[in-house]
C-alpha cells in the first residue's frame, strides 16, 4: 500500500515539475528583476531598518508587526528544505543543484518583493469580516471575475500542499537514528512503522497544543526559536568549514563545475539536475510559491512596499545563508558519496564527522525546533486555504485535520512524503506567479511612489498613508 503511495505521489510531482513551471519561475523571476530596475535592492539596508520596528505602528491594520510576520515566513522556509531538503538535492541532482538553488533565491528575492507587495496592497475580508492576505484575496480583490477560479485553484492545492508530509516525516526519522538506534533502544532491523506511529501520536498531541492558538501564538514561538536556532546552526557550520578550510574551495568548485553538466544527477543529465535544484529551492524559500504571501499579508502595515522588502530578506537568510552552509558542510564531508543514508541523516551524518558528537547533538536541536516551527507556520497556512474557500469558522476542522495527517506522514516514505508536497506546490505557483506578473506595474507605480517618499521625509520620519 505505502509503495503504491509513494509511486503515485513520484509519478504527480514528475508531471507539475515539467520545464514550463521552471520557465514561470526562474524566468518569473528575472522578469521582475529586470522590471524592478534592480532597485529594491538598493533598499537592503531599509529592509532591516523595518524589521528592527523603526517604522512600527500599532494603529496599523493587520495582526503582527514586520519582525513576527518575517519570524512567522522565516519558520515556515527554514526547516526541513535546509537540512533535508539541500541533502536530497545533492544525493538525487549532484553537487550542481546547489547552484540552481541559489538562482532560484537571487530571482526569488524580486518574486517575493512583488508578491508579498500585493499581499498588503490587495488584502480582503474573510467570512467573518478580518483582514486577510495572501494570492487568493490578491486574486479576488485585484484582478477580474474570470480569472477568480485562480483564488480557489491556490486555496484547494495549498490545503493539501501545507500539510506536514516532509517535516513530521524527517524530525521522526532523526529521533529513530540518532537517538533510539544510536542508544540501542531501537534496534536498525526493526520494523519502523510501530515507531513512526507512536512518535507521530506524540507530535500530534505537541502541535495541536501550539496550532489551535492561532497565528499570533505561532509568530511567538517563531520568534523565540528561529533567531537563535538559526545563528546556532550557522554557527556551528562555520566551524565545521574553518576547520577543514582547505576544502572549501574545492566543495565551491564542485558545485559551479556540476551545474553545467549535470554528470552526477542521478537518473538524468544536465535538465533534471536544473529541474530538481530548482524544486529543492523552491520550497526551501518558498519564492512563488504563494504561501510567504499569507504570513506578509498579515503584516501591521499600511505600507505595502514596506512588508515586500521585509519579504526580501527571506531568501537572503533561508537559501544563500543556511542552505549553502549545509551544502558545503555536506560535500565537505564527504558523506554525500555513501549509498543507504539520505535527509536528514545524511546531513547528521556530516555534521558528526566533522564536529563529532557536538554536531550530532546541534543537529539534533536544531531539527527539532525548525521542523516543530515549520509545521506550526504550515497550519496556519493551509488554515488560511480552507478559511478561503470553506468559511473562517471551518478552519479549526482543517487543523484537526492537519493534526491527524502527521500519523500518515510519519509512515509514509521518504520520497512519497516529499513528491507530495513537491507536486502541490508546483500546482500552487501557477496562479501566485501569473497574478503577480499580471499586477506587476501596480507594485512598481507603488513602489516609485515609496522611493520618493522615502527621498522627501526627514531622517527618522515614517510616512503613513491609507492603501
Amino acid at each position: 500500500m505505502l509503495n503504491a503511495i509513494s509511486a503515485a505521489a513520484i509519478t504527480f510531482a514528475d508531471l507539475a515539475w515539467g520545464p514550463w513551471l521552471l520557465i514561470l519561475l526562474l524566468g518569473g523571476g528575472l522578469g521582475f528583476l529586470v522590471f524592478s530596475g534592480f532597485t529594491p535592492f538598493r533598499y537592503l539596508g531599509h529592509a532591516v531598518d523595518i524589521v528592527r520596528g523603526r517604522f512600527n505602528n500599532p494603529r496599523d491594520p493587520g495582526h503582527i508587526n514586520h519582525a513576527r510576520a518575517l519570524s512567522a515566513a522565516l519558520a515556515g522556509t527554514i526547516g526541513m528544505g535546509n537540512i533535508a531538503g539541500v541533502a536530497l538535492a545533492i544525493s538525487i541532482g549532484g553537487p550542481g543543484t546547489i547552484f540552481w538553488m541559489w538562482m532560484t533565491a537571487i530571482v526569488g528575492m524580486a518574486t517575493k518583493f512583488f508578491t508579498c507587495s500585493l499581499a498588503v496592497m490587495y488584502r480582503g475580508r474573510d467570512s467573518a469580516g478580518e483582514l486577510q492576505g495572501g494570492p487568493m484575496y490578491v486574486i479576488r480583490q485585484a484582478l477580474p471575475k474570470k480569472f477568480h477560479f485562480l483564488a480557489y485553484w491556490f486555496a484547494g492545492v495549498g490545503m493539501i500542499g501545507c500539510l506536514p508530509a516532509l517535516q513530521s516525516n524527517q524530525l521522526i526519522q532523526i529521533f529513530r537514528d540518532l537517538v533510539f538506534i544510536e542508544y540501542g533502544w531501537l534496534s536498525a532491523n526493526a520494523d519502523p512503522l510501530l515507531f513512526n506511529l507512536s512518535s507521530g501520536a506524540v507530535l500530534a498531541v505537541v502541535t495541536a497544543g501550539v496550532v489551535f492558538g492561532g497565528l499570533p501564538r505561532i509568530a511567538n514561538v517563531a520568534r523565540t526559536l528561529v533567531p537563535g536556532m538559526s545563528v546556532l546552526y550557522l554557527g556551528a557550520a562555520l566551524l565545521a568549514l574553518l576547520l577543514h578550510l582547505d576544502q572549501v574551495v574545492p566543495a565551491l568548485g564542485l558545485i559551479f563545475a556540476d551545474a553545467f553538466s549535470g554528470e552526477a544527477a542521478a537518473g538524468g543529465g544536465l535538465l533534471t539536475m536544473i529541474l530538481y535544484g530548482v524544486r529543492r529551492g523552491a520550497y526551501s524559500n518558498e519564492a512563488g510559491m504563494g504561501t510567504e504571501s499569507l504570513a506578509h499579508g498579515a503584516a501591521r502595515t499600511r505600507e505595502p512596499i514596506r512588508e515586500g522588502l521585509v519579504a526580501m530578506l527571506g531568501p537572503v537568510i533561508d537559501t544563500l545563508l543556511i542552505c549553502t552552509a549545509t551544502a558545503l558542510v555536506i560535500l565537505v564531508s564527504g558523506v554525500w558519496q555513501s549509498a543507504g543514508t539520505e535527509g536528514v541523516t545524511l546531513t547528521a551524518a556530516a555534521f558528526t564527522r566533522l564536529l563529532g558528537t557536538p554536531g550530532t547533538v546541534i543537529i539534533f536541536v536544531c531539527v527539532l525546533s525548525f521542523a516543530a516551527t515549520t509545521i506550526f507556520t504550515y497550519s496556519f497556512y493551509g488554515s488560511q486555504c480552507a478559511g478561503f474557500i470553506f468559511g473562517a469558522h471551518n478552519r479549526r476542522r482543517y487543523q484537526w485535520v492537519y493534526v491527524s495527517f502527521i500519523l500518515l506522514a510519519a509512515a509514509l516514505p521518504l520520497t512519497a512524503a516529499v513528491s507530495l508536497i513537491d507536486g502541490c506546490f508546483a500546482l500552487m505557483a501557477i496562479p501566485t506567479m501569473l497574478s503577480a506578473i499580471m499586477l506587476a506595474p501596480k507594485v512598481k507605480a507603488a513602489a516609485r511612489q515609496y522611493w520618493r517618499s522615502l527621498s522627501a521625509a526627514p531622517p527618522g520620519a515614517s510616512r503613513q498613508r491609507n492603501t
